[in-house]
């Protein structure tokens, strides 16, 4: 008998500088918003991703609503996102006043379907959401044509989409404005922390002013707007800047990972999250579908008996009860919804356990489905 094993679906890797540079905040006691970490790692990432700006925020959540402010989308504006995403992609929405209005996914992708959004755009329609789910891009020449016909602003939710590219362009390069997470599951991460990314000097300044507590320029300790306070500790972008050092090897494993996730569950009639063609799948998670809905619960229970943990794919938000109070159907996205299962992808993980957690469901598909 294989001893179990205890792998969790998510764990992040703390293998370089970040212990040096964490004490070298707590040795300056440049612990707060302060000190030489925040404006490293965010030049760094801005760099990285291939645009002008770049600040820093608390976490990703707010990154979307700070990106929303910053556009000015309030009551009465509609902003399309799809129903395929987290919560906090439409509840960050929702904090401005604004309507979400909720799209299909494509099949092949899970990504927002091009073909919906133009059938949902109204003269309230101020915004297209592109949320890259699990790190597979959305076709972005499609969403940029729609906004651009139709003067909508294009902000993508890139939380899941650090190191994924779309025709050789690294998402969150493409939007007016773009947000990014490195909450602690995330490919590279600060504890909690996000960061709002932009080619616009004028959204980069408002996005300041907003996340600073809405202090003015030039006069000390005078707000002239009402603002908040999302700002990144040193701290945090110590870490971040530690990870961003090791990003290309955790990007390196996640791929092989996947890699062999397809060589190994295909053949068992399992569907992958698959790379499509011209993009690069940074795969967030490596994620699954199982042939019936009814196999999903039988499987995860599988695993878990194992010690591996899963997770369900994100239920559709138009289903949950504050964004349900009138009946709608997206089948595409129901349909990986009920069926989708998170793996273990995390940097970590040896070829050793992923063979294990492929041999566990090779006997589940045996034995037990």
């Amino acid at each position: 008998m294989v001893p179990k094993r205890e792998l969790p679906v998510y764990k992040p890797s703390l293998s370089g500088r970040e212990r040096e540079y964490v004490n070298e905040c707590l040795t300056t006691e440049w612990i707060s918003s302060k000190g030489r970490f925040v404006p490293e790692f965010e030049g760094q990432f801005a760099s990285r991703i291939g645009v002008q700006h770049a600040t820093s925020v608390c976490n990703g959540t707010v990154a979307l609503h700070l990106a929303l402010v910053a556009l000015g989308i309030g009551p009465g504006d509609e902003v399309i996102v799809p129903t395929l995403t987290y919560i906090a992609s439409v509840n960050a929405i929702s904090y401005t006043g604004a309507t979400p209005v909720f799209v299909d996914s494509l099949p092949d992708t899970w990504q927002m379907d091009p073909q919906d959004v133009r059938s949902r755009i109204t003269p309230r329609t101020k915004a297209i959401m592109a949320v890259h789910l699990y790190g597979h891009p959305c076709d972005m020449d499609a969403l940029v044509k729609i906004a651009e016909e139709n003067g909508l602003f294009l902000v993508e939710d890139a939380a899941e989409a650090f190191g994924s590219k779309f025709r050789g362009r690294h998402a969150g390069s493409f939007g007016d404005i773009s947000c990014f997470s490195f909450y602690g599951n995330k490919t590279i991460t600060t504890g909690e922390g996000g960061m709002v990314v932009t080619d616009d000097d004028t959204l980069y300044d408002r996005s300041l002013h907003f996340k600073g507590q809405g202090l003015a320029k030039h006069r000390e300790y005078w707000h002239d707007i009402i603002g908040y306070n999302y700002r990144m500790t040193n701290i945090c972008a110590a870490i971040g800047l530690a990870q961003l050092e090791q990003a290309d090897s955790f990007l390196k494993r996640k791929r092989e990972i996947a890699r062999m996730y397809e060589e190994q569950l295909t053949p068992l009639g399992l569907e992958t999250h698959k790379e499509s063609e011209d993009v690069t799948h940074s795969f967030w998670m490596c994620s699954v579908l199982v042939g019936s809905p009814a196999d999903r619960t039988p499987l995860r229970e599988c695993l878990s008996k194992a010690g591996i943990e899963t997770r369900p794919v994100f239920y559709p938000i138009h289903t949950m009860p504050m964004y349900s109070t009138r009946y709608q159907r997206f089948k595409v996205a129901e349909n990986i919804a009920w069926r989708g299962v998170n793996l273990p992808s995390f940097p970590g993980l040896s070829d050793d356990d992923v063979m294990y957690i492929c041999d566990t469901i090779r006997s589940w598909s045996r034995n037990g489905k």
